[in-house]
């Protein structure tokens, strides 16, 4: 199809839906060009129309991408204890200890976003699995100490006793 303006190739079809009834234009780049008002530019105010409808189109395809990933992971479950992370983020608790390496990455992020960093800063518990550790081998010393002074084992008692002393003094060896 030729332009309807000169003997060139009609490369843009337009159909004008302004009037009462469609009017479609055939026309070459330059003459579309002359038509739609750009002239061998586009005006500033046709740039900034694009740049915003092309913005818009990607936020809706970012956001298209971020519901078909989020029903994804919802939809993952811990082989222990079964509760889904869609369970997990509607009533904010986890299952069971298994969770927290099954949900892993997703926990990561949402502490991420919370705390602004995953890796702990604050004070460490005094009842961790160290000082549960201390707190048996303690019960332990003990429990011989008083078997030795019942049995008058008094030399072995007294070992026993500077044991738990360096022990309790954090000196452990």
């Amino acid at each position: 199809m030729k332009c309807q303006k000169c003997d060139r190739p009609a490369t843009y079809h337009i159909t004008e839906l302004t009037g009462p009834t469609p009017v479609e234009v055939h026309l070459c780049e330059q003459h579309a060009q002359e038509y739609l008002g750009r002239g061998s530019e586009p005006s500033v105010e046709m740039t900034q129309v694009a740049e915003q409808m092309a913005q818009q189109l990607a936020k809706h395809m970012v956001v298209g991408q971020a519901a078909e990933e989020m029903k994804r992971l919802d939809q993952q479950a811990c082989p222990y204890c079964g509760i889904t992370f869609y369970k997990f983020r509607n009533q904010g608790r986890l299952g069971c200890p298994h969770d927290y390496e099954v949900f892993r990455e997703q926990l990561e992020v949402l502490l991420a976003n919370i705390h602004g960093d995953t890796p702990h800063k604050g004070k460490v518990s005094h009842h961790g699995p160290q000082a549960s550790k201390i707190r048996t081998e303690l019960i332990r010393l003990r429990r011989e100490m008083r078997e030795a002074v019942e049995n008058e084992e008094y030399e072995r008692a007294s070992q026993l006793r500077d044991e738990i002393r360096r022990i309790e003094s954090g000196e452990v060896s």
